[in-house]
């Protein structure tokens, strides 16, 4: 059996034009919408709730939980000034009452315990140092506060990593394909994650993978 795939580290921002207006016009909505009916599906009880979307990109997913859940306080970071753009047009257009952040996922300008759901889509294949990323969540997160992150997983080899871009991807542009494709190349596996969720004192959380390239993580935040 051959070995799998070692991780290639990736940018963490995408902060060129080029790449915003790439991601920014890509076709996500079933993604997307997919996200967020699992999100309501893990937090139908928390009204009101002040909720922190990390690496929103261009903001279609914040905009969308904002239909569904009108109660909630919905903050929405990214450290990159060019996707923030996107996502003001984005939330001009629809009205949706979501407060844009730039801010960095591993260093947010949040007090302590403030936020009763964290998620995310897509960010943790960005970070290198993923144990300040968990940090940094924890301490923002009130106790009892729903975490809910999405990724890629990585695959075994390169040519599974291309079939899947040509499957998912196959009608978008060439610069968002290859993008896609350092992406998966760039993921984590699920035994590294259950590493980093050791390491941060989250071991009690859960983690599943959800489609061919998309795995789950989830859980509450223990008592301090």
């Amino acid at each position: 059996m051959s070995e799998r795939l070692h991780r290639q580290t990736e940018p963490e921002l995408m902060d060129e034009a080029d790449e915003a207006l790439a991601y920014a016009a890509a076709d996500f909505a079933e993604v997307n919408a997919a996200f967020v009916e699992r999100l309501c599906e893990l937090a139908p009880d928390r009204g009101g709730a002040v909720a922190l979307d990390l690496g929103t990109g261009p903001a279609d997913i914040p905009a969308r939980l904002a239909g569904r859940k009108p109660g909630w306080r919905i903050l929405a970071a990214d450290a990159s000034r060019a996707m923030l753009l996107h996502g003001k047009v984005l939330l001009n257009r629809t009205g949706a009452g979501v407060r844009l952040v730039m801010a960095d996922a591993k260093r947010l300008p949040f007090r302590n315990a403030c936020i009763d759901v964290v998620f995310s889509n897509s960010i943790l294949h960005h970070i290198n140092e993923t144990a300040r990323l968990w940090n940094e969540i924890r301490r923002v997160a009130r106790p009892g506060a729903l975490v809910f992150l999405r990724d890629l997983a990585r695959p075994r080899s390169a040519s599974d990593a291309l079939d899947i871009v040509r499957k998912h991807a196959g009608n978008e542009s060439a610069l968002l394909r290859e993008e896609y494709y350092r992406s998966l190349l760039a993921a984590y596996t699920e035994e590294e994650i259950i590493e980093q969720l050791d390491r941060a004192g989250l071991d009690g959380f859960e983690i599943r993978m959800v489609t061919d390239r998309h795995l789950d993580v989830w859980g509450v935040i223990p008592p301090a």
